[in-house]
């Protein structure tokens, strides 16, 4: 077998020693691996370097494509940007794979029969990282869900749960709340499950999905969700699995995927000889089928499972009466590799199909250019004339008009004060303003938006910015103000 280029960093605290752990098995598996070797993390961003990540490292990702990846440390205090999101977005790794399993006994849980994945969208959503501070009192963090971006993730989920023989794939939104946004991930979910017949598919929303995720995930096999929501959840998931250390990941993108741990680099255990290398190992095997080395991955991991069946444990793990030796981290290496060729006799031994299910896509279909028409605008004030009073407020704004475009209510946080507002509601400085077409059957220009923009800051209001109210093949493509 031909070797396959990687590129693997060792990072920081903890991960050199996992990384040297996990690789060691492998290589004595048979795992067939050109590995060419990167700096990233704490002392590449103390270099002066605040992405963490040097352009020489990029070069060696552009070769190989794939990337395994051990924990790092990012300094603390501003102007340190995430290495993680930075390298998804940047290589288009648009889906997190995290599988979430129980390994009862041998790891204490209270859900000893919880098998699930977790598919999590990783480009956009809040994690877009598009933040501002717009007034004294109010900052604003953009949420962004794109069709394409969540059709892809959809997909993915659903032809990941064919390939691993998975029966159901659940959506979390809180599309009742998020309606444009969340709404929109949902409404391409249903849309995509109606092409996999055989899978059974459900929705719920967030908040009781989580509730039920923690109490019953055996109810649960693939569960895709959008980037903050699947970010939170997969933790929580791989904690009520006994813990968090034994959870490997996998990022896959169109040509490039990186694998790694989900835990971070515990500096306070580095160099002792007593970290769990298992949650960069398991990944490593999810990074091993992508490759195509499906029967390496598979006699890993059934040999890992034998040693944890066996109660070798590292300090995390170790539980008197159930494990049986204490190791370090180059002995339970050691115990691993002893063990390849052995299966489990009491957890389930793993079987990986062979060929063309390493490397799962997910594609989306081409977008539709739909009719748009302008048919109002949100202006936003930084306002905190007279008390705060939004009919003040409102009573000037009703002086501004275009050609097309008239005041029809203001909103603070969302909250519709202006007109017939109530006394009792708290107002922080920051205002919409939403100025609509007289006739809502007649859309305007962006001329339109100009000219009301400009009235409004000669007469010396503070504008923070312009939000132009669509419409898309007709239909409005705004959310309402609550209460409105």
């Amino acid at each position: 077998m031909a070797k396959t280029p990687i590129t693997v960093a060792h990072g920081d605290g903890i991960g050199p020693e996992i990384m040297e752990a996990t690789l060691k098995i492998i290589l004595a598996a048979g795992a067939q691996l050109d590995i060419e070797t990167i700096d990233i993390g704490e002392k590449v961003y103390l270099a002066g370097n605040t992405a963490g990540i040097a352009p020489e490292a990029w070069d060696s990702l552009r070769r190989t494509k794939v990337f395994l990846k051990a924990p790092i440390t990012t300094p603390q205090g501003g102007g340190y940007k995430s290495l993680n999101v930075t390298t998804r977005k940047t290589l288009g790794l648009y889906a997190n794979v995290r599988p979430c399993i129980s390994y009862s006994p041998y790891v204490a849980t209270k859900h000893p029969v919880m098998d699930l994945v977790i598919v999590r969208e990783n480009e956009e959503d809040l994690y877009a990282g598009i933040e501002h501070q717009q007034t004294d009192e109010v900052t604003q963090c953009l949420k962004l869900i794109s069709s394409p971006g969540s059709e892809k993730i959809v997909r993915f989920a659903f032809e990941y749960a064919r390939a691993y023989g998975r029966k159901k794939v659940t959506c979390f939104t809180k599309d009742n709340i998020m309606k444009l946004t969340d709404g929109l991930f949902h409404k391409i979910f249903d849309e995509v499950a109606a092409e996999y017949p055989d899978l059974e598919s459900e929705h719920w929303i967030v908040d009781i999905g989580a509730a039920k995720l923690a109490d019953t995930p055996e109810n649960f096999d693939v569960i895709v969700m959008p980037n903050l929501y699947g970010d939170i959840l997969s933790d929580v998931a791989a904690q009520i699995t006994g813990s968090v250390g034994l959870g490997g990941s996998a990022n896959v993108g169109q040509d490039y995927a990186m694998f790694e741990a989900i835990h971070g680099s515990a500096p306070r255990r580095a160099g002792q000889d007593v970290a769990n290398p298992s949650g960069l190992l398991l990944g490593a095997i999810q990074m091993l089928v992508y490759i195509g080395q499906s029967e390496v991955a598979e006699k890993v991991h059934n040999a890992w499972l034998r040693t944890m069946e066996d109660g070798v444990h590292t300090y995390d793990l170790f539980k008197e009466g159930t494990s049986s030796e204490k190791v370090g981290t180059s002995a339970f290496a050691d115990a691993v590799i002893a063990r390849i060729g052995q299966n489990p006799t009491k957890l389930k031994t793993v079987v990986y199909k062979k060929g063309d299910n390493a490397r799962i896509q997910g594609l989306a279909s081409p977008t539709v250019p739909a009719k748009k028409e302008i048919v109002g605008v949100d202006i936003f004030l930084h306002w905190t004339g007279d008390k705060r009073d939004p009919n003040v407020l409102g009573k000037q704004l009703e002086a501004f008009t275009s050609s097309s475009f008239k005041l029809q209510m203001i909103t603070n946080r969302g909250l519709k004060v202006y007109p017939n507002g109530h006394p009792e509601t708290f107002c922080t400085d920051h205002w919409r303003c939403r100025f609509t077409s007289k006739s809502m059957s007649e859309a305007g220009s962006y001329a339109d938006v100009l000219s009301l923009s400009t009235q409004v800051s000669k007469a010396g209001f503070d504008i923070i910015k312009t939000e132009n109210l669509c419409t898309f093949n007709g239909e409005k493509k705004f959310s309402m103000g609550q209460g409105q």
